[in-house]
């Protein structure tokens, strides 16, 4: 194995942990969004939450069976990523930031996989 192909190995793992991570806080967020008092005025959070956790669960499938499309799934994911953190960040519950800091690290490692993918 070379060099780049570790680094791109390793890279990888990291990315699809990283997803994996984010899929799990995305659900914890909207299940604690949904059964809270407020539930509508975290409509937006749910939603998001649910597009986010979709997204990385296809996005670390994608990266497991090595698709060709994951370096574009990865770059949609930190979209969703993206959102979903700035959504999280209005809010001041526990969920709610914990989510936004899975959010930005998953997003930060598809951007880093759909550039070095590209």
């Amino acid at each position: 194995m070379t060099t780049t192909t570790k680094s791109h190995q390793s890279l990888l793992e990291t990315c699809i942990q990283n997803c994996l991570d984010c899929l799990r806080e995305c659900e914890q967020c909207g299940t604690a969004c949904l059964t809270s008092d407020m539930v509508q005025m975290m409509a937006q959070c749910i939603k998001l939450c649910r597009d986010c956790a979709d997204t990385c669960a296809l996005c670390a499938r994608f990266m497991a069976r090595n698709s060709d499309l994951h370096a574009q799934m990865c770059a949609v994911c930190a979209e969703a990523c993206d959102r979903c953190a700035t959504e999280c960040e209005k809010h001041d519950h526990e969920p709610c930031k914990k989510c936004a800091q899975a959010c930005r690290r998953c997003a930060e490692s598809c951007r880093q996989m759909a550039k070095a993918t590209a």
